[in-house]
């Protein structure tokens, strides 16, 4: 086969750079991972992510992880089951976020109602709210129409959040390129490839940009609700706005869940951004289910200079053919972002 009809898909080069290796086989502080999933509702047989708690916990051990954050507990009987299986069970070693139904939308009034609901959530255990990326791209109303972050008649269910002292864990649009054709041009052609279901480029989808405006007004609009914009504020290629979100709504933070590839590419950007907001960044994954040798290169990214390494498991890797540079913390930020800042956000985990 002749080198230019060689498929992508097959392509698979050796890079011939000799560069320092740390092996960084636990986090250097005791971390909290502040996103993960450990519940049934994205598995694909309907059973629990995590068949073996007991065994989740010796490798937790193993990593020097003190704890999760599941956010998995959906709402009524699997929000209980979730907090007996983790929160019950492992006091101090799980925290289960809530979600709400959607299908509320149907009817007039439905901020109300689902206010009442999150109230409901709370009082019988969650420890905080997950919005994920159905609201703004598939969640409509009794009109048919398209429901978005900044929606006002969703104002009563956000404020309630304020008012009961949870954290929002908010994830809205994806990836850029998700919002753009799958061509020749896209830098996750791949991944798009595998997962045509995440590719938001039609007509019947909202721009990515007016999804992130309808965030910031939502976090503007709502200053005693504190939100946390999963997945590095849910728009990890501009830095530049994440810092401008940061700076401006002092209720507003992020993690780095599922984007240390991203990051990973702009080290110098990533730890300026983290060394002006150490109390404003958590810790986080995002892996289905955990898996230690994948903390293990959050770790590195985390605590050392390395430079081009791996950002996944994966050959090639889905998040993008490219390597990621490690950004070094000192100890007093690594302390921060792996732990503190999840402890206050989420006492549970205390």
């Amino acid at each position: 086969m002749a080198t230019t009809d060689l498929p992508l898909s097959q392509y698979r080069p050796v890079s011939q750079l000799r560069t320092p290796v740390h092996q960084v086989d636990r986090a250097r502080v005791p971390a909290l991972d502040a996103h993960i999933h450990l519940g049934r509702w994205l598995t694909e047989d309907g059973d629990w992510m995590v068949k073996d708690v007991p065994v989740l916990v010796e490798t937790m051990e193993e990593l020097n992880l003190r704890g999760m954050v599941n956010l998995d507990g959906r709402w009524g009987r699997e929000l209980a089951e979730n907090i007996e299986r983790y929160d019950a069970a492992y006091p101090g070693r799980f925290a289960t976020f809530c979600h709400l139904d959607w299908s509320e939308t149907a009817e007039v009034g439905f901020g109300e109602r689902l206010a009442e609901h999150l109230r409901r959530s709370v009082t019988e255990g969650a420890a905080g709210l997950k919005v994920w990326k159905d609201l703004g791209l598939k969640i409509r109303d009794y009109e048919g129409e398209l429901i978005m972050l900044d929606d006002p008649r969703l104002a009563p269910l956000w404020a309630t959040a304020g008012e009961l002292g949870i954290p929002i864990a908010l994830h809205t649009a994806d990836p850029v390129a998700f919002f753009e054709p799958a061509d020749e041009r896209n830098e996750r052609l791949e991944l798009l490839t595998a997962r045509p279901d995440w590719n938001f480029s039609g007509p019947e989808f909202p721009s990515f940009q007016r999804l992130i405006d309808a965030l910031e007004a939502m976090v503007c609009a709502h200053p005693a609700t504190t939100v946390i914009g999963v997945h590095v504020g849910c728009w990890p290629e501009n830095l530049a706005w994440v810092g401008r979100m940061l700076d401006t709504y002092p209720n507003f933070h992020i993690d780095i869940a599922a984007r240390i590839a991203e990051l990973g590419r702009v080290p110098r950007a990533t730890r300026a951004l983290l060394m002006r907001h150490p109390d404003r960044v958590l810790f986080g994954t995002d892996q289905i289910p955990p898996n230690a040798e994948a903390y293990r290169i959050h770790f590195r990214f985390m605590e050392t200079a390395d430079e081009a390494f791996a950002h996944s498991l994966g050959d090639p890797p889905l998040m993008g053919r490219w390597t990621i540079s490690g950004l070094d913390l000192p100890g007093d930020v690594l302390d921060q972002v792996y732990r503190r800042n999840a402890l206050r956000l989420v006492p549970r985990l205390a």
